[in-house]
């Protein structure tokens, strides 16, 4: 048997693009999945921040109205913190400040044992209900 050998001279030109085309492919896959990773967390802490807001005002108004016992924007801030939010700003209002302004703000972290990269910040205010009944003078 012959053997026959062919060597080019140039070598091979492609040598090393799929390696470089994989590399690339596999970057792309990462930054999307940071992509989605960051876009959940925000949405999660956003909710968890209305949620949080919602909840504080409510137990604040309630306070202010003496249905539940204690100061409230103590009772707000407390509300806040068992939903895992920082309160931020308390404020009453109305004429016997029955009704209750809350600001809180809750860390955004891609993984729970990452840093936060931000904060997701919501805004509520609760008081009595609307009395039609009573005309303003």
């Amino acid at each position: 048997m012959k053997r026959t050998c062919v060597s080019v001279a140039g070598g091979d030109a492609e040598a090393g693009n799929g390696t470089v085309l994989m590399v690339s492919v596999v970057f792309l896959a990462f930054f999307a999945l940071v992509v989605v990773l960051m876009l959940s967390a925000t949405s999660h802490a956003a909710s968890k921040a209305a949620t949080a807001a919602d909840l504080a005002a409510l137990a604040g108004a309630d306070a202010a109205r003496f249905l539940v016992p204690g100061e409230p924007c103590a009772v707000a801030r407390q509300t806040a913190r068992t939903n895992q939010a920082i309160l931020t700003e308390c404020s009453r209002q109305g004429t016997s400040g029955e009704i209750v302004k809350i600001s809180v703000k809750v860390p955004v972290a891609m993984v729970g044992w990452l840093p936060p990269f931000g904060h997701a910040v919501a805004v509520a205010r609760a008081g009595p209900p609307p009395q039609p009944w009573r005309m303003a003078p």
